[in-house]
Protein backbone atom coordinates (compact mmCIF):
# COMPACT_ATOMS: atom_id res chain seq x y z
CA UNK A 1 0.00 0.00 0.00
CA UNK A 2 1.78 3.47 -1.20
CA UNK A 3 1.91 6.16 1.59
CA UNK A 4 3.63 8.92 2.15
CA UNK A 5 5.97 9.05 4.62
CA UNK A 6 5.22 10.40 7.97
CA UNK A 7 7.49 12.18 10.40
CA UNK A 8 8.21 8.91 12.69
CA UNK A 9 8.82 6.81 9.26
CA UNK A 10 11.38 9.45 8.83
CA UNK A 11 12.86 9.30 11.85
CA UNK A 12 13.25 5.56 11.18
CA UNK A 13 14.54 5.99 8.22
CA UNK A 14 17.55 8.30 9.22
CA UNK A 15 18.37 6.50 12.67
CA UNK A 16 18.60 3.00 10.12
CA UNK A 17 20.25 5.47 7.02
CA UNK A 18 21.56 8.60 8.58
CA UNK A 19 23.50 9.71 5.30
CA UNK A 20 20.03 9.65 3.67
CA UNK A 21 19.48 13.24 2.48
CA UNK A 22 16.36 13.30 0.62
CA UNK A 23 13.12 11.22 0.57
CA UNK A 24 13.33 9.60 -3.55
CA UNK A 25 14.71 6.99 -5.22
CA UNK A 26 17.59 8.19 -6.93
CA UNK A 27 16.68 5.98 -10.34
CA UNK A 28 12.99 6.49 -10.75
CA UNK A 29 12.97 10.16 -8.87
CA UNK A 30 9.53 8.59 -6.97
CA UNK A 31 9.50 9.31 -3.63
CA UNK A 32 10.41 6.67 -1.06
CA UNK A 33 7.03 5.35 0.52
CA UNK A 34 8.06 2.95 2.70
CA UNK A 35 11.34 1.88 5.20
CA UNK A 36 12.64 -1.15 4.23
CA UNK A 37 13.57 -0.96 0.60
CA UNK A 38 15.02 1.98 0.02
CA UNK A 39 17.46 0.76 3.13
CA UNK A 40 17.95 -2.67 1.39
CA UNK A 41 18.24 -1.26 -1.96
CA UNK A 42 19.99 2.51 -1.82
CA UNK A 43 21.88 2.52 1.34
CA UNK A 44 23.09 -0.74 3.05
CA UNK A 45 26.14 -1.19 1.41
CA UNK A 46 26.35 -5.29 2.09
CA UNK A 47 24.89 -7.84 4.44
CA UNK A 48 26.89 -6.97 7.50
CA UNK A 49 26.00 -3.32 6.51
CA UNK A 50 22.42 -3.69 6.36
CA UNK A 51 22.50 -6.16 9.90
CA UNK A 52 23.98 -3.57 11.47
CA UNK A 53 21.83 -0.52 10.49
CA UNK A 54 18.60 -2.64 11.49
CA UNK A 55 19.97 -3.60 14.86
CA UNK A 56 20.31 0.16 15.60
CA UNK A 57 15.82 0.07 15.87
CA UNK A 58 15.35 0.00 19.45
CA UNK A 59 12.64 -1.80 20.89
CA UNK A 60 9.63 0.84 20.10
CA UNK A 61 10.96 1.70 16.82
CA UNK A 62 11.17 -2.19 15.52
CA UNK A 63 7.30 -2.83 16.92
CA UNK A 64 6.57 0.44 15.31
CA UNK A 65 7.73 -1.32 11.81
CA UNK A 66 6.44 -4.09 12.39
CA UNK A 67 2.81 -2.50 13.11
CA UNK A 68 3.43 -1.17 9.56
CA UNK A 69 4.26 -4.54 7.63
CA UNK A 70 1.37 -6.27 8.95
CA UNK A 71 -1.33 -3.40 8.15
CA UNK A 72 0.21 -3.23 4.45
CA UNK A 73 1.75 0.38 5.28
CA UNK A 74 5.16 -1.16 4.70
CA UNK A 75 6.26 -2.47 1.52
CA UNK A 76 8.37 -5.43 2.02
CA UNK A 77 7.82 -6.60 -1.82
CA UNK A 78 11.64 -4.98 -3.31
CA UNK A 79 13.62 -6.28 -0.12
CA UNK A 80 15.74 -8.40 -1.44
CA UNK A 81 15.25 -12.37 0.17
CA UNK A 82 18.82 -12.36 1.62
CA UNK A 83 18.19 -8.97 3.17
CA UNK A 84 14.78 -10.02 4.77
CA UNK A 85 16.59 -13.21 5.81
CA UNK A 86 18.50 -10.53 8.09
CA UNK A 87 15.60 -9.25 9.17
CA UNK A 88 13.66 -12.31 10.12
CA UNK A 89 16.69 -13.30 12.12
CA UNK A 90 16.51 -9.99 14.12
CA UNK A 91 12.99 -10.36 14.52
CA UNK A 92 13.13 -13.46 15.69
CA UNK A 93 16.03 -12.71 18.18
CA UNK A 94 14.68 -9.67 19.57
CA UNK A 95 10.55 -10.14 19.35
CA UNK A 96 9.81 -13.81 19.46
CA UNK A 97 9.55 -17.03 16.53
CA UNK A 98 6.05 -16.09 16.01
CA UNK A 99 6.76 -12.43 14.83
CA UNK A 100 9.44 -13.80 12.94
CA UNK A 101 7.02 -16.52 11.08
CA UNK A 102 4.10 -13.98 10.16
CA UNK A 103 6.08 -11.36 9.21
CA UNK A 104 8.38 -14.06 6.95
CA UNK A 105 4.51 -15.35 5.61
CA UNK A 106 3.25 -11.63 4.65
CA UNK A 107 6.90 -11.37 2.39
CA UNK A 108 6.55 -14.49 0.99
CA UNK A 109 2.71 -13.40 -0.49
CA UNK A 110 4.12 -10.14 -1.90
CA UNK A 111 5.09 -9.95 -5.27
CA UNK A 112 5.73 -6.17 -5.62
CA UNK A 113 8.51 -6.64 -7.41
CA UNK A 114 9.17 -10.56 -8.53
CA UNK A 115 9.14 -13.55 -7.28
CA UNK A 116 11.13 -13.99 -3.76
CA UNK A 117 12.02 -17.30 -2.40
CA UNK A 118 12.81 -17.51 1.50
CA UNK A 119 13.14 -20.88 3.33
CA UNK A 120 11.91 -21.62 6.58
CA UNK A 121 14.28 -20.34 9.16
CA UNK A 122 12.98 -21.33 12.32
Amino acid sequence: MARELSPKDIAVLKKVAPECAGLECAGSKAPYKSILPPLSNHYAKSEEDFRNRISALDDEDLDYLLSLIRTGEESLGCVPPHYMTLFLELINERVGKESAEEIMAIYMKLKDCEPVKVTKLF
